[in-house]
């Protein structure tokens, strides 16, 4: 199994996301530029956090168009697991591939916590290796992770479970019903605010960050048995 971290320019997450799966994990990993135009050979994109294009125009609209995002909306169309965390779960609502949108935080700040978070969906390639109504720990850090989205699009976020995470605690940016983290209708693209590659470490405040990429293994090894 082979994952790959697209970098874009700005983000500085990208690092993190590599060595949690890379180094933690113990999978192989590459970093892909937002130069390049195929993803041949890789069975996970990873999409970082950061600042992509530095936030012009709108967080992830200008990284949407890079040369390597029609590969990313091909590969997330045969199904592969695509995820993005942040910036990330920005530019894959920018692309298309998640809906709704993301608005400034609700009290126009940047927001940098460590926050609880319910796990609402655990038969997920993302979340299977979690026990249901678990809670977990994750940092958060963002200006605009308010997700919004019409009130037909949030009926059928319910009504396909696609709401797999929620903020636990106080809501930290306003997002709808608290939402953290959402698929796609298919289920194998994953967009979230909070930060799972900061969690796998006792040395940095949380381990709860392992069972999400060992969700995605385990989908992997059950999937090319």
């Amino acid at each position: 199994m082979k994952f790959a971290v697209i970098t874009f320019p700005g983000s500085n997450c990208d690092h993190d996301i590599y060595y949690a799966v890379g180094t933690v994990m113990g999978a192989d990993v590459d970093f892909v530029s937002h130069h390049e135009t195929s993803l041949a050979g890789y069975d996970v994109v990873l999409l970082p956090g950061g600042f992509s294009y530095g936030d012009y125009l709108r967080c992830g609209a200008i990284a949407r168009f890079s040369n390597i995002m029609p590969a990313v909306i091909e590969f997330a169309k045969a199904g592969k697991p695509v995820f993005g965390t942040c910036n990330g779960f920005q530019i894959l609502l920018e692309a298309g591939l998640l809906p709704g949108a993301l608005k400034p935080n609700a009290q126009l700040k940047f927001v940098c916590d460590t926050i609880p978070l319910n796990v609402c969906q655990t038969e997920t390639m993302f979340t299977n290796a979690y026990e249901k109504d678990t809670c977990i720990q994750l940092p958060i850090a963002h200006g605009e992770g308010n997700y919004y989205c019409d009130e037909e699009t949030l009926a059928q976020l319910k009504e396909n479970k696609q709401i797999i995470f929620t903020y636990a605690g106080e809501n930290p940016n306003g997002s709808l019903e608290n939402i953290a983290g959402i698929t796609n209708e298919a289920g194998n693209v994953l967009g979230m605010m909070p930060h799972p590659e900061r969690a796998m470490e006792e040395l940095l405040g949380s381990t709860d960050g392992v069972k999400f990429f060992q969700s995605i293994i385990n989908h992997l090894r059950k999937v090319t048995v």
